[in-house]
């Protein structure tokens, strides 16, 4: 290697060195505004291992490109490294991350059982005076925050094609989106974040580049089969279901890149953890084998390397497959801290969507309610909505619920219940932008959220705070949410209604219960099992008055259980949950 360590440009005091892998290029320069763009102005010296190392006199702030000259072929490319870019088909931009005052911001998580993830798309979240930016979210931290949730998960900020986009498309991983606001605006938001209590996890795409606007097809002018060359696979394996580019992980040097690139959202932007993309399609062609153990091989390194680096940051799978080894660090475990679960989502959206209450079934709903993996409440990321829930020919809640009155009762009475739901079984809840206000429709990356829904869905959005201020323990009543253990205390399928306990240690401000009734009828004086006998405190109703005039059909109050096995009378609302506390 040459005197220098890294990758892309890298800036040092009286100038900026360069290195590129570039294995089957027979000469490589570097060519930017500092040599007027001159061809031959700069060459670069092979390394001998398929790297290529110079010095110069470049500036920060500058533009550059690589003239690469192979088979008697000159042609020119982004740096794959390029930290920043002017546009995704423009040129890489000298960028120091050094530079940047991050004053005494300090990233990381305490602890995995307090988290409470609000999942957000950039350029739609806040978007009111048109495409949104790291800066207009910064503009509405304050709602996340007087909300409860404590982690903010951005859908990818990568650069991608075009100016519009889910992000799913990453067509330069080390820069970050020019449309958005840049590398500075997004440690600014960040920083802001942090100021505020939140964390920031990124959504990193691995499983597939682009597949447009890639600086890494053929780089080097290097191919096989009319594919990617050095950074793909060159075979069957190249075929993903967004387009023909799974990069090669048996590479040394392609591990290295998306290493590199894991590593530097949580060095150089203090990210708090990742969410990897479609991680099936990383383990094998199809998504539902794992014929590509390279792939698995790969993920492993990364997130034990991340596990031994940043021990207090989460590595989160949408592998959605239900297996355990995902999120096991024993051998042939690939290491992450939890995964998106599809054992919850799928059973609970649909009883949510039903349209009958026989439809709605109790054993599907416990059986999603108790999921663990590895014994752990926490390697799971539970959600309602996510936005590949609410696209793809799947909608919002509300609009899935009840198509002909979105903002209505029953809208309301079923999301809500479904939030109550969420945030008392175990796992990592998480939320998708505008659910807390019953946003309706389907995701678009250029509809705004409906910001004024807020205000006309107060109660909802009331019902949301508490249930995540119960969630997190706040009033030190119900820590038993953020507890190991669950269990199914109560199924009545003639009523569906179905009662389960959590708890860490058990006892007074430990113990919870949660009564929910999947019907539309209120239950009165319903003989219901509670899971010790004494006094249990009702710490919330979904269908309390204090959310809506039109809630409150029954009045619910805290009980006595008593009896062996103990039991209680309790009224609940239709599509309601009750919350008791145990105060012995």
């Amino acid at each position: 290697m040459g005197q220098r360590e890294g990758m892309g440009a890298i800036p040092f005091d009286g100038g900026v060195a360069f290195r590129v892998w570039a294995p089957n290029a027979e000469q490589v320069c570097v060519i930017g505004d500092f040599n007027d763009w001159d061809g031959g102005a700069t060459v670069m010296e092979s390394e001998g291992n398929g790297y290529w190392y110079a010095e110069t006199s470049a500036q920060v702030g500058q533009e550059y490109k690589y003239q690469l000259t192979a088979g008697g072929q000159t042609f020119q490319r982004v740096d794959p490294y390029a930290r920043k870019v002017t546009n995704s088909v423009g040129n890489g931009v000298i960028y120091d991350h050094g530079a940047y005052d991050w004053g005494d911001d300090s990233p990381g998580l305490s602890r995995r059982d307090d988290l409470v993830i609000y999942e957000l798309h950039v350029g739609s979240f806040n978007a009111e005076q048109g495409r949104g930016s790291f800066q207009s979210v910064i503009d509405r931290l304050d709602h996340v925050q007087s909300l409860g949730a404590n982690v903010i998960e951005l859908m990818p900020v990568m650069e991608f094609a075009g100016d519009d986009s889910w992000g799913y498309n990453p067509a330069h991983l080390f820069a970050v989106e020019s449309v958005l606001g840049g590398p500075d605006d997004l440690k600014d938001l960040v920083k802001a974040a942090h100021q505020r209590g939140l964390a920031v996890i990124v959504d990193v795409v691995y499983n597939h580049f682009g597949p447009s606007d890639l600086a890494t097809w053929q780089f080097d002018g290097w191919s096989e089969n009319g594919k990617g060359g050095i950074y793909f696979y060159n075979d069957d394996r190249s075929s993903t279901p967004w387009g023909d580019t799974r990069p090669d992980y048996g590479r040394p040097e392609v591990r290295a890149f998306i290493r590199d690139n894991a590593v530097s959202w949580l060095n150089d932007f203090h990210a708090d953890g990742l969410r990897f993309d479609m991680t099936p399609y990383i383990r094998s062609r199809d998504g539902s084998g794992m014929d590509i153990p390279e792939g698995w091989e790969m993920m492993r390194e990364v997130n034990s390397l991340v596990r031994e680096q940043f021990p207090d940051r989460l590595l989160i799978a949408e592998d959605m497959q239900q297996n355990p080894a995902v999120s096991s660090t024993d051998e042939g475990g690939a290491a992450f801290h939890a995964q998106w679960d599809g054992a919850f989502v799928h059973p609970i959206r649909e009883a949510l969507k039903a349209s009958n209450d026989d439809e709605r079934s109790l054993e599907a709903v416990a059986t999603a309610i108790l999921k663990t993996y590895n014994d752990d409440a926490f390697e799971r990321v539970i959600y309602t909505e996510s936005h590949d829930e609410v696209a793809n020919g799947k909608a919002r809640v509300p609009l899935e619920v009840a198509p002909d009155d979105t903002s209505g009762e029953l809208a309301q009475k079923l999301a809500t219940m479904g939030a109550a739901m969420l945030l008392t079984a175990p796992g990592i809840p998480m939320l998708f932008m505008g659910q807390e206000f019953l946003q309706d429709g389907w995701f678009q990356d250029t509809v705004p959220l409906d910001w004024s829904l807020a205000e006309e869905q107060s109660g909802v959005l009331q019902i949301w705070r508490d249930l995540i201020s119960l969630r997190r323990n706040a009033s030190g009543r119900s820590a038993g949410l953020r507890g190991q253990h669950t269990q199914l205390v109560h199924a009545d399928d003639a009523a569906n209604v179905i009662a389960y306990h959590r708890w860490a240690d058990g006892g007074p401000g430990d113990s919870v219960f949660v009564v929910v009734n999947l019907s539309g009828d209120a239950r009165t004086d319903l003989p219901v099992q509670f899971p010790a006998a004494g006094g249990w405190e009702l710490l919330m109703n979904t269908d309390g008055t204090s959310y809506s005039e039109e809630y409150g059909s029954v009045e619910s109050t805290s009980v006595t259980a008593d009896g062996d096995p103990a039991s209680a009378s309790v009224n609940v609302g239709p599509y309601s949950a009750l919350i008791y506390g145990f105060i012995g």
